[in-house]
């Protein structure tokens, strides 16, 4: 309660991240310094991204982003990347209906930009331009995901998107 007595402001929603780390990373030019020399063709690039997350308490998630990716020509992978990002969570006064949505959509939200960020540091630093990628629509894959899965979230174990 306030202290003119609002507990309106002590009820309001909230989502504060508690932490950010890597949990782990991996860059590959194996074919280093031929695939830095100019290439005949565009490579082609692949991203797969994928949202897990476990419930630590009631109110505390940990939310991780899995990012592989791998740039290719006909001849050769140029370069490959792995990445497993994440993020400690903590949801407070919000429905119990709208916190699977949360953690799947908005946090996985808030932390793409820094993965984005690192792979794009790693490709520059790896001898290629900096690979930024695309914004993801997580509520597009949200709603994939639970169109897959004939609506139900999964229950008791960790959240997978």
């Amino acid at each position: 309660m306030t202290p003119n007595g609002d507990t309106a402001l002590d009820a309001a929603p909230q989502l504060n991240v508690l932490a950010q780390y890597v949990r782990d990373f991996s860059f590959e030019n194996r074919n280093a310094p031929r695939s830095l020399m100019p290439q005949s063709d565009q490579p082609a690039i692949n991203i797969q991204i994928n949202v897990n997350a476990n419930p630590m308490s009631e109110q505390e998630f940990q939310i991780e982003l899995t990012i592989d990716g791998d740039a290719k020509t006909k001849e050769m992978t140029l370069f490959k990347f792995e990445l497993i990002f994440g993020g400690i969570f903590r949801i407070a006064n919000v429905p119990q209906e709208a916190v699977h949505p949360i953690v799947l959509i908005e946090c996985p939200r808030l932390l793409f930009p820094f993965a984005r960020q690192i792979i794009a540091n790693a490709t520059r630093d790896g001898g290629f331009p900096p690979l930024y990628l695309d914004p993801v629509d997580f509520a597009a894959l949200y709603r994939q995901r639970m169109a897959e899965t004939g609506g139900q979230m999964p229950g008791g174990g960790p959240l997978t998107q």
